[in-house]
């Protein structure tokens, strides 16, 4: 027989081994229910599901977005400066610039920014 093949059947015996004596050994936990009931932001998925949802929480995983897109972005832009033509390197910037500053202000002309309301 080819060494390969009796070297490639012994791995395959020793994975299956590996498999099965720690099925055997490891420790079976009693199911509990808060461990198999799923879990997500804070919430009991097994209340009620009309409870009024905080707006508050809303808008911070909102902005986390926005600023997470925002460095997606910025990074490769600064990266590419030296690489590209100014003057289209610098329209690019300035107009996506100017896009998140129009952002702002209208978050905060409609009172988004404020967190006491």
């Amino acid at each position: 027989m080819n060494k390969s093949f009796i070297f490639m059947l012994m791995v395959i015996m020793l994975i299956m081994l590996i498999c099965s004596l720690i099925s055997i050994v490891s420790k079976k936990s009693i199911i509990d229910f808060q461990k198999s009931s799923p879990f997500e932001c804070g919430f009991n998925p097994m209340s009620h599901k009309r409870l009024p949802f905080s707006v508050h929480f809303f808008l911070i995983a909102v902005i986390f977005l926005i600023f997470d897109i925002e460095i997606i972005i910025i990074v490769p832009l600064i990266t590419t400066m030296k690489s590209t033509l100014m003057m289209y390197w610098f329209m690019t910037a300035l107009l996506f610039i100017m896009i998140l500053i129009m952002g702002l202000f209208y978050e905060w002309h409609n009172g988004l920014l404020n967190w006491t309301n």
